[in-house]
């Protein structure tokens, strides 16, 4: 049988912003084992952010809630983050009004020295720094755990201690910046809030019973009220750190919650940060990223991808990369986000404690480790999915730009001045593959330009190959099967007359996803867009695309123009077609959006808001107009260029 051939085509005439990342939230791991002896310590250390490690460059530390003195720990290993309060001698759960955010004496500076352990070390690694917030304190909820409320969907955080969580968390923030010499760039004060995750239960002693960690329900309206309050607190504050929202647990719902945001509430947000624990409407995060104008992160995911702990097993870390693959080409993200790749391995084991998969983290070592263990008491062990990662965290670094690529199992990124592009091709076969790279998009392929491969699979992890040369514009590479393989290729530089889709004086069809019909002006009278039966004939059928503003990347500006001339806006909230302007306003510019398989969003720069098919017809004749991004085929076009050649 034939090895199949599969053609990867990197276009950098498509370019995500500089990369900013990979990164890592600290809990749980990092309370568990800043205490742990040095020689354990520093094999974490190096193995999450040295540089034959993980490499990470983000933090995110997390801002413990903390339970009431009189409450014994019942979190899992590492979950009982210490709060930063210091309560009186005698303090219960049921004295809640004693705090106050401008009292010293209500504060501990010298609280939580495990997970401060590990900021103090890695400082030399990090470059971004981020707080956030599972819980409130205890005597800020309405349960008055930080576990969750009684109810799971009711708001946990009170509504009378909006202000003070707002202090509380920027006074954190300025403690830590202070005590550590760090500089905190941003502060979520959310995580996974608009969720039934977060919930307390009482056994028959009163004692809460099966729960495992800090989280709190904090529905849109309760979440706007401390977004304003944040964003008051920060004005008046030491530190320079920004706001960052909302960090839900999948796109979905967080489209949900920002599309319910007030204008007021989303100027005050200077980053989006959202998490991929399900994938539905990655794109229409996207969307909405571009449209109102902020920076995106994909701040937290983990999985198992297995079939229990296994080290050896490549199921999880083909999983893995294929997960942080999808993110990046469909989220188009500046940063990407561990949730901790540091792992309970006894939480991980079967027959232990334990209530996730097996293979959650790219290391495991126990939660429970003495004061007197060794590395070969207490082992430190790395799975295959700290293999495949280092695919990715070696080889496309901050600074990097991430390009268009048509193949859903490959990511592409360039290095700008460097004349090289990085590629990252996931195999999950059980069959070898030959990789056709075409290198065609790029303006310049040097006479000596070669093609290395790195490999992950079950024989090793990144074992490199001699280079391969580039024939032409094109080299050929086999990746084995069921593998993760790191192409670098060297002396490639800017961008093809010929690689951009859209480019000036050339003419476009746009054929509806979903419906299957082609995106038809309304003739001379009527200033509405609909669909129609396909017509080659029809100028109505027939767009122009001119780019505005003059880069590469993938928030560029475009006028999108009917044959008759007449210019895509949107006027009062609906879609229109009217008089060109020779500078078009935001509300007559777009951000085409593509994951490289041809088809587009139309996104409008003033937003939120895409073009689609109203209601998903089908019909012909049916109106195109405008809706908030929702990942919907109805507002997914894919491009003709009808462009007919000169002679």
């Amino acid at each position: 049988m034939a090895t199949p051939v599969v053609t990867v085509r990197p276009d950098p005439s498509y370019q995500h912003p500089a990369f900013e990342g990979w990164g890592t939230s600290l809990v749980w791991f990092a309370n568990a084992t800043g205490d742990y002896p040095d020689e354990l310590r520093e094999t974490l250390v190096r193995l999450v952010f040295g540089e034959d490690g993980l490499g990470l460059t983000i933090a995110r530390y997390n801002i413990g809630g903390g339970n009431a003195p009189d409450v014994r720990d019942y979190l899992r290993p590492g979950g009982a983050v210490q709060g930063w309060w210091h309560a009186p001698d005698g303090t219960t759960r049921g004295d809640v009004d004693w705090w106050s955010a401008e009292d010293p004496a209500g504060w501990n500076p010298d609280a939580d020295h495990t997970q401060r352990w590990w900021v103090d070390r890695i400082k030399p690694y990090v470059t971004t720094w981020e707080t956030f917030s599972n819980s409130p304190p205890w005597f800020m909820t309405r349960s008055g755990y930080v576990s969750g409320g009684f109810l799971p969907w009711n708001d946990q955080l009170k509504a009378t201690s909006v202000d003070d969580f707002a202090a509380y968390v920027v006074g954190v923030t300025e403690r830590l910046e202070a005590a550590h010499g760090i500089r905190v760039d941003s502060i979520d004060p959310f995580n996974e809030p608009n969720t039934n995750h977060w919930v307390t239960i009482l056994g028959f002693d009163a004692r809460p019973v099966g729960v495992r960690q800090e989280g709190a329900h904090i529905g849109p309206e309760l979440q706007h009220q401390v977004l304003r309050a944040l964003d008051r607190a920060l004005a008046g504050s030491a530190t320079e750190a920004r706001i960052a929202a909302m960090d839900e647990t999948n796109p979905s719902i967080f489209v949900r919650n920002w599309t319910s945001c007030p204008a007021d509430v989303k100027a005050a947000v200077s980053r989006l940060n959202v998490h991929t624990y399900a994938t539905a409407q990655r794109t229409a995060v996207r969307d909405l990223a571009k449209s109102d104008g902020k920076p995106l992160w994909m701040s937290e995911v983990e999985g198992d991808w297995g079939h229990g702990q296994d080290f050896e097993d490549m199921d999880p870390g083909l999983g893995l990369a294929q997960h942080i693959t999808d993110d990046l080409r469909e989220l188009e993200p500046s940063a990407w986000v561990f949730w901790q790749p540091v792992e309970d391995y006894d939480n991980m084991a079967p027959g232990g404690h334990g209530d996730l998969g097996g293979n959650w983290g790219e290391i495991q070592v126990r939660f429970d480790c003495t004061a007197q263990e060794t590395p070969r008491t207490c082992p430190v062990r790395t799975n295959q999915k700290f293999n495949t990662a280092r695919n990715f965290t070696h080889h496309i670094r901050p600074g990097d730009h991430l390009v268009k690529i048509d193949d859903a199992n490959t990511v592409a990124a360039i290095r700008p001045g460097a004349r090289t592009a990085t590629l990252v091709h996931t195999n999950p076969t059980s069959a070898p593959r030959d990789l056709r790279v075409d290198l065609s998009k790029f303006a310049t392929v040097g006479p000596g330009a070669t093609v290395a491969a790195i490999v992950t699979d079950r024989s090793g992890a990144l074992r490199e190959s001699a280079p391969v040369p580039v024939d032409g514009l094109v080299a050929n590479v086999r990746v084995p099967a069921r593998s993760v393989t790191t192409l670098v290729v060297s002396e490639v530089a800017g961008v093809a007359e010929d690689a951009a889709t859209f480019r000036d004086g050339r003419t476009y069809r746009f054929v509806g996803v979903q419906s299957g019909r082609w995106l038809a002006a309304v003739g001379p009278g009527s200033d509405g867009l609909v669909i129609r039966t396909a017509d080659p004939a029809s100028a109505d059928q027939l767009w122009t695309v001119d780019r505005l503003t003059g880069g590469w990347t993938n928030r560029e500006h475009h006028q999108l123009r009917a044959h008759d001339g007449r210019q895509v806006a949107v006027r009062s909230g609906a879609l229109v077609l009217e008089p060109a302007q020779e500078t078009p306003d935001e509300a007559a510019r777009w951000y085409l959006s593509t994951t490289g398989d041809g088809t587009y969003t139309m996104a409008n720069v003033a937003g939120p808001g895409n073009i689609e098919v109203t209601g998903q017809a089908t019909a012909d004749g049916s109106a195109v107009g405008l809706w908030q991004p929702n990942a919907g085929t109805n507002q997914r076009w894919r491009v003709i260029d009808e462009t007919v050649p000169d002679g």
